[in-house]
Parts: C-alpha cells; structure tokens; sequence
C-alpha cells in the first residue's frame, strides 16, 4: 500500500455519502458524511455495530435502496465513473461486472425457483459473454474452488437443499464469477465455520493478488478485519468515527467507541483453569475499557437430563443416492448445562437440533425430553413438547414471517398456547424487547425494518416467549457484532442460571463456544468424533479435526497475521452414499473424565 502522495486513482472513492430513507414523519437520514477509498489490490474494512449503518453504506454504493423511499448524496466513484449519476440500465452492467458483492443472507439472496448452476452460470452468459455450455464448466469450476463438496452433483439442486455456510459459498463463487475489479462482501464468513473461513479469506487473498482487486469488507469479526485488513474504518449509529492503518487502530484506538468494540471480542484461551462458563467482559462505556465477567454456575452431574439423545440419525433420499445427514450421534444434556456442537458447514449440526425439535423426522434412534420419547409423537404431544423445548433458528429473516409486526410474532406462541391475554401478552413483548436490548416501541415495525443483528434478537426473544427449559440455540449469536454478541451471550448465561435454561449450542465461534459451554461435541461429517467437558476439548483436543477447528480460528491481534492453518488440498467427502451403504458403528476410547474420541481418525 502507498502513502497519498503516491497513491493512484483508487478503484473505489466514496465521499460525503450520506444516504436517507423516507419515513411516516419524513426524511431519517441512517449515514452521514462517508468517506472512505479503495485501492487496487487493497481491502478495506468497515466494523461497527449492528445498524450502525455498515450495509447501508455497501447497498448505496451499489444503488441497491428502494428509489422513492431512499436518497443518496455525494459523490460514488468507480474507476473515476460517478454512480450516483449514472443511468440504471449502466448500473446493471456495473453490478456483478466491475462490482461483485457478496450478500449478508444468502438465503433471501438466492431465486429458490432457479438451481445453484443457473445462477452462477447466468453472471457469466450475462457478463462475460459466455455460451450456457461454457459457462457451466466454469461454474463448475467456481463451486469447486469455493470447497462445494460433490460439485458436479449439486450443480442441478435447488437452494434450499444447501445448509447455511454452503449458500454462502454459492455467493462467493456468484460474486466472483466475473473477475470483479471491486469486490464488496458483507459478512461473508458470517455464516461459515472457522475452517471454511479460513479456506475462504486464502481464496479471497488468493483472487486479490491474481486480479489486483480492491476489497470493501463488512464484518463484525475483528478476529477477520485483523488477519485481512489494510485499512479499518468504525462506524457508530450512520457516522464514521475512526479510521486509520488496522495495525494502528488495533495498537491505540483513539474513539471511545473503538476501544470498547475491541474489548468485547472473545479471545480463544483466556479461560485458564475455569470449568463453567463465563460471562463475557463488561465493557465501560465512558472510558471503553473491560472488565473480565464473573464465572457462571456448574452442573450437578447427580440431576437428571433434560434432553437424551441415542444413536439419532437422519438421511434424505436423493434421486442418485442417500444423504448420511446424521449418524450415530447420541449423548445428553442438564438443566442449567450448555453443550455446543461445532463443527463444519454441513456436518449436520442444524439437522441435529431440527430433528430434536422434530421439525425434522429422524431415521432412526431416540430423543427424550424431559422423560419423554417425543421421536414418534403425534401433534398434540409435540405440541406439548414446544411448551418445554424452543428453537432459534440460524436465518433470522427467513424465520420470521415478513407481513406481521415483530410484536405479533413474538406474542404468537404465547396467545397459541392460551397463556395470557392479548393484553397482557403486549406486556410480555415489550419485556422480552428489553431484555434482548431493543426499544419496546419496535414492537409495531416489521421484520425488514431491522438490521441482520436486530433481526437475530428478536428471534431469541421469541423463543423465550414460553418460558421453555430447553433452547436449540443454531447460530444464535452469528449474525451479531462484537458488543452486541456479548450483551445477548451474557443475557443467555443469566436466564440460564436464573431459570435452569438447557443449552445445545450450535455454533462455528469457537471463541463464544469457550466462553458459553460446559462440555463440547464435535461433529464431522454426520458423526460426533470428539466429546468432551469444555477445558478438555480446548486444552487437549485429540481428533485431527478438532485440532484443526481450534487453530482455525483467527487472532484478532494483526501483528500475528497469517498464522491460521494453511486450505486443506483434499476434496471434503460428500455424505451422499449409495442407497444399499451401512453406515459404520463407531467405537470411542476415553481420554480423560468425559472426555471420548473417536477411534477411526
């Protein structure tokens, strides 16, 4: 990177954005007076917290707001070309062309009408000129660069057939398809374990250093702005409020602000001798300086589980074949206990809690909740069952139905199930709104009015509604910024110690994992293949991909850049089989207490 008196005209120049949307009471203005620049062959990243208007600022310089209902002003420099003045038939040749942009959902970005093949290989017909026959070998060749496993078989699905991290994937290889001179990506890890991100922060560097491309980074990771970013720019409810070199920012931050975001990041191994959880670092909000949360309660190993689970297994039938989802999985869990299950994209961590909550129909094996086999009941026992077990699903927006107020799907289970009166449900809305640190008043917006992180407290909110005793918690914290994800972990550890709340965890943060868990499951390919209390799989892990997983995860400390694990070179095995394959039983050997891994590496 150049100093400015050298610099050449950068591929992105954003100055004076400032970018409003047209509301009942008239014009809000959501950013103020952005400027920031990207050089060629430079990544930029932009942090802060959730709705302080990261996206906002990406979706400008795409001109992707709704005309009529939002206005943008100063200047959006491309290569020199003023977006803002553009002709919208030059700005469709500019989108997915010179700009690439990977979305924060890839559900809601993604046509479920059309196969992952024809979306990417339509970018390249349209972009680059390709004939359909060439652009599907190179799509192909896309989805295997982006680690797809199986890529020629899953080249004609649909996506809903793709878990979360394999559609965000399919963005990155959408985005980049066209050898894009600028590439905006916000939040694209989001989504992903730390294996996978690290696979894709080499390819992304990989791709930047072959096509000298500029990169504007969205992240609340600061594990990520510190292993990828150049240059760092904070911003704070629509302002800007620090910018400067990330290995400055991260050495001396200057804005109160700053300081406490990089406070609050969970760092891998600051648990020491601690067996139970432990709440995350109070930050103080005039100086921005932490002070490291107290220890949580442990769990009477003498109480009887809340949930069992024995030899669960799920299986989907494809048309060449059957998808090994689950295997073999079996273990239990406590009141007042979390037990994370972290592994890759696709291991069938969220089949897992899916068929617990039995929004899936296991294949075979047993769940009990509460005393209850609940794996062939009926809608009035599994009725019964979602008064004691809750579920907050990974995809906040796709979770929530799009033309009821937040308040109305908040008080949904509490008014199905007779609970209260609407009266007294509006009550309890505006109370679990505070709890979860949103404004009561948010009650009467709807879903699309929120920010991802917004949208994610508002799901555990409602999950909390009928006060269960055990919470399928999928990525709960994922789509939240640094502080925010603090704040709502530490909420969870509190309800969990003040009403005995049952954890499963589902997570690819193996920071936060560290922090909230009292034992660990590890699951690879369908199968647990290390399980453990939470000391014993961080201090000793003993699988290979357990050790993997935790040297994977990225040091937010920039004068360590570089030292996550190299990408893997193997192709990751697919779990579709042959419909006559048996799965193999697994035999497990005990390290320590508690602590079992699997025998066949």
């Amino acid at each position: 990177m150049t100093d400015d008196s050298t610099r050449v005209q950068p591929v992105l120049s954003v100055e004076n954005l400032t970018t409003s949307f047209k509301t009942q009471e008239g014009w809000k203005t959501v950013i103020r007076d952005i400027n920031l620049h990207v050089d060629a062959g430079e990544t930029v990243a932009i942090v802060g917290e959730s709705g302080s208007g990261k996206s906002v600022t990406a979706l400008s310089t795409m001109r992707l707001l709704p005309p009529g209902r939002s206005r943008t002003e100063g200047r959006i420099l491309l290569n020199g070309t003023d977006l803002v003045k553009v002709s919208e038939a030059e700005m469709r040749k500019v989108r997915g062309g010179s700009i690439g942009m990977i979305f924060q959902e890839p559900m809601t970005s993604l046509n479920p009408v059309y196969t992952i093949g024809n979306q990417i290989a339509e970018a390249l017909v349209l972009h680059r000129g390709l004939s359909w026959k060439a652009a599907e070998a190179e799509t192909l060749r896309l989805m295997e660069r982006v680690r797809i496993p199986a890529a020629k078989t899953r080249l004609h699905e649909y996506p809903h057939k793709f878990s979360g991290g394999m559609r965000q994937r399919v963005m990155i290889a959408m985005a980049l398809a066209c050898r894009p001179k600028l590439l905006i990506a916000d939040e694209p890890t989001t989504a992903l374990d730390v294996t996978i991100q690290a696979e894709i922060l080499h390819l992304l560097r990989d791709l930047q250093q072959e096509e000298n491309m500029g990169v504007l980074f969205i992240t609340h990771d600061m594990g990520v702005v510190a292993e990828i970013a150049d240059r760092t720019v904070v911003m704070f409810r629509g302002d800007m409020v620090e910018t400067g070199k990330t290995n400055e920012i991260f050495a001396a931050p200057k804005a109160v602000y700053t300081k406490s975001l990089l406070a609050s990041i969970p760092r891998l191994g600051t648990m020491g001798d601690t067996q139970a959880p432990k709440r995350f670092p109070e930050v103080d909000s005039a100086t921005g300086e932490a002070i490291d949360g107290r220890e949580m309660n442990t769990v009477a190993a003498s109480v009887p589980p809340i949930l069992k689970v024995d030899d669960l297994a799920v299986r989907f039938d494809l048309p060449h074949g059957r998808v090994h989802a689950v295997e073999h999985v079996s273990f239990d869990l406590r009141p007042g206990e979390t037990l994370s299950l972290v592994g890759e994209s696709g291991c069938g961590k969220s089949t897992t809690g899916r068929a617990i909550i039995r929004l899936l129909t296991p294949s075979a094996g047993r769940i009990e909740i509460a005393g209850e086999d609940i794996t062939k009941a009926g809608m009035r026992e599994l009725r019964a069952m979602r008064r004691k077990a809750q579920m907050i699903f990974q995809d906040p927006f796709a979770s929530l139905n799009p033309r009821i107020t937040v308040g109305s799907a908040i008080a949904e289970p509490i008014l199905a199930h007779g609970l209260m009166g609407r009266r007294d449900a509006k009550d309890r809305v505006a109370e679990l709104l505070q709890k979860v640190g949103l404004a009561p008043d948010m009650a009467s917006r709807h879903p699309n009015e929120f920010s991802g992180g917004q949208r994610q407290r508002i799901s555990i909110a409602r999950a909390l509604a009928l006060d269960p005793k055990l919470i399928v918690a999928d990525e709960a914290v994922s789509a939240l910024d640094v502080s925010v994800k603090a704040q709502v972990s530490n909420l969870m550890l509190d309800l969990q110690e003040k009403h005995g709340l049952a954890y499963l965890f589902i997570s690819h943060d193996m920071a936060v994992v560290e922090r909230m868990s009292h034992r660990v499951a590890v699951m690879f390919l369908g199968e647990i293949v290390e399980i453990g209390p939470r000391a014993s799989i961080f201090d000793n892990p003993q699988h290979p991909y357990t050790r993997r997983l935790i040297s994977a995860v990225p040091i937010p400390d920039p004068e360590r850049r570089g030292q996550t694990p190299p990408p893997l070179t193997e192709e990751i095995k697919s779990p579709v089989k042959s419909f006559d394959y048996v799965p193999p039983k697994r035999t497990y050997r005990e390290v320590s207490p508690g602590h079992f891994v699997q025998n066949d590496a």
